[in-house]
Parts: C-alpha cells; sequence; structure tokens
C-alpha cells in the first residue's frame, strides 16, 4: 500500500486529561500521521491496556504527553508505508511495535514508528500476542539477565500471577533458577502451581511474611522483583538474605515503597528501579542485540500472553473497567480495525 492509497483521517482514542476519568478518553477524528526518515506507519490490528497504560491515562506514569494525546505503548499491524528507502521492505508485512514515548501511540487506527522499533511477526503469532511483543517479554528477559549478571542463586518476585510473574516464572524455570513466587488470592496460588510453580506464597493468609522469610533464607534467595511496591517492598527486602537487592518494577499497589531503615543499615539491602524504556534507549549494544534474537524465539512458547477480551476504540470506558478489575484473567485489548471504515477496509 502506498501512501496515496491511505485515508486522510483515521479514528483515535484521545486523553484529554490526566485524571483517570472515563470521559477524559474519547474516539477522536484526526489526520493519518505522516511517517518521516526512519519511520514506517502502521494499521493497528491490536492494541493491549498495561499497567503501564492505565499508570499514563492517570498521569502516574514516567512519560507525560502534551494533550491531547493518544495512550498505547506496544501494539501490533501492518506497515502501510515508509518514511526513507530503508523502511520499505517492511511495507505490508505484520510487525510488533512500540512507538516512542513521546508521540502519539498504538490506541488508533494507524501509528507513526521507528523502523529500529518494528520486529517482523511470524505467521504462526497472532495479533495480539504480536502486540504483546514487547513490555513483558523484554521486561522479562532483561529481569533475568540482571539475575545472570548479579549471580544470584534464588528470586523472589510479586505479583507472580501476572503476565510478567507468569514470564519471568517460565525463564527460572529454564535457567533451573529457584523462584519464589508471591501472589495475594489463592486461586492464582493454585493457577501457578498447576503451571509447575513451586514455591508459591500467598500475601493475604496469616504468618505469610515470616514463611516468606524462612522460604528466602532456605534457598538463599539475594534479588527480588517487586511490582506491587507498598508494604510489599519492606517485606520481600526483609525475606533477603544480606547484602540483597530489591528491583521495583511496577507499583500496582499505588502505594509508596515502605521499607525499614534497618534493612540498609545493618543487613545491607538495596533498593534499585528498573524502567524498559531505558534498556530501549541504550542502541544497539550488546545486550539488546542479544534481546532482539532470543525474545522473538520465546514469543509463543515461553512468552505466552493470556487474551481476556478485545473491544473496539468505542468501548474504551468498558475496556479500562476490565483491564483495571483483574489482570490475572488475562490482558484486553483494542482492536482498532474493528472499527475502520469501509473504505479504508476496501483498500487493504
Amino acid at each position: 500500500m502506498t501512501t496515496s492509497a491511505l485515508p486522510e483521517t483515521m479514528r483515535a482514542l484521545c486523553l484529554t486529561a490526566y485524571d483517570g476519568r472515563p470521559e477524559s478518553l474519547r474516539v477522536t477524528e484526526m489526520p493519518v500521521p505522516k511517517p518521516g526518515p526512519g519511520q514506517v506507519l502502521v494499521r493497528v490490528a491490536a492494541a493491549p491496556i498495561n499497567p503501564s497504560d492505565l499508570m499514563f491515562v492517570r498521569g502516574l506514569y514516567g512519560v507525560k504527553k502534551p494533550l491531547p494525546a493518544v495512550p498505547g505503548f506496544e501494539g501490533s499491524g501492518t506497515v502501510v508505508a515508509a518514511g526513507s528507502l530503508a523502511g520499505r521492505i517492511l511495507v505490508g508485512r505484520r510487525v510488533g511495535c512500540i512507538p516512542t514515548p513521546g508521540t502519539d501511540g498504538t490506541w488508533a487506527e494507524y501509528v507513526v514508528v521507528p523502523l529500529g522499533q518494528c520486529l517482523p511477526l511470524l505467521p504462526r503469532i497472532s495479533d495480539e500476542q504480536g502486540a504483546s511483543f514487547f513490555v513483558n517479554p523484554f521486561s522479562a528477559w532483561a529481569l533475568m539477565e540482571l539475575a545472570r549478571r548479579g549471580k544470584h542463586q534464588a528470586l523472589v518476585q510479586s505479583a507472580a500471577a501476572s503476565t510478567l510473574g507468569r514470564m519471568v516464572q517460565k525463564l527460572a524455570r529454564k535457567e533451573k533458577l529457584p523462584l519464589v513466587n508471591v501472589v495475594r488470592r489463592a486461586e492464582q496460588e493454585e493457577m501457578l502451581r498447576k503451571l509447575g510453580a513451586e514455591h508459591v506464597f500467598n500475601s493475604s493468609e496469616p504468618e505469610f511474611e515470616e514463611r516468606l522469610r524462612l522460604r528466602c533464607q532456605e534457598l538463599g534467595v539475594s534479588l527480588a522483583f517487586d511490582s506491587v511496591a507498598g508494604p510489599m517492598t519492606g517485606q520481600l527486602a526483609r525475606a533477603l538474605v544480606d547484602g540483597g537487592t530489591v528491583i521495583v518494577v511496577g507499583g500496582l499497589s499505588e502505594q509508596e515503597c515502605r521499607i525499614r531503615p534497618s534493612e540498609f543499615i545493618f543487613h545491607q539491602k538495596k533498593l534499585e528501579g528498573f524502567w524498559l524504556a531505558d534498556f530501549f534507549k541504550g542502541g544497539f549494544g550488546k545486550d539488546r542485540v542479544r534481546a532482539l534474537v532470543d525474545v522473538p524465539l520465546l514469543l509463543g512458547k515461553e512468552f505466552e500472553t493470556q487474551v481476556r477480551a478485545k473491544l473496539p476504540l468505542d468501548s474504551a470506558s468498558e475496556a479500562l473497567r476490565m483491564a483495571n478489575s483483574d489482570m490475572t484473567a488475562g490482558k484486553v485489548f483494542f482492536t482498532p480495525g474493528a472499527a475502520m471504515r469501509h473504505e479504508d477496509s476496501g483498500s487493504r
């Protein structure tokens, strides 16, 4: 498809205020963006609602775009135009993609993406799995790389029943690395055990913290991945052996990390943060090249995203409500093409 065959306007979900209210996110008609040098235009097939997206629409994420703005940090679709000769090789190809953080995102019929942030999808990969190509799979890979570099012998993670948590679990099993998993509901504990998890603890049960500490000490756990924050950060820190490190990956509790000063002073514990955007800022260094080789091979095998629902842009309120209600039940996706106008569908 060439740019001349494209419509002049598209439908997109536009955010008008960082307040989290459904009425602040509405379907808007806007011009189809044009790719510049080093960029391609993707006709979006699927775009997930990740926890980072939910934080973004409330103004709690590390990036704030000038309003109005189109959210959506990742997606999949077909490349329909290129801004330079290098990108023409992808025209007509299905890709997973991530836009530049400060630009309009994937909750739209079309999105402009840097060429280096598109990965071609194998035919066996669905639009939904391809749309979830980056955020969780690359995060799981990068976290395990931190474990390898630090020569950690055992790990612990919170929010273990999340998509990211299940991916970390599979990689740890592949590496034969003991992993202690923390969940907050009995059904999540049962699900992880069915997936082969050996060490699972329910944070809502009595004496959870002491039981977690004893198991982590027994296994020599020295590294924690915390996606919850709040009191959980301190609970994980206390469970680690002396000199251990907690890496904060997310803030599902929407609370400040709470940790006793004694963990730093008397037990030499460390607290760090992880943001995938920093990984992608690094250019094509050795780690990123390895990830770009490894992660696509794992997609659809060790890395699989459970699909809970696929909804058009017009159902934004329902989609965000579902995404907020039970993240363990699977990912909610926007399917912008489901609402595409007749004249565009006829040109595919």
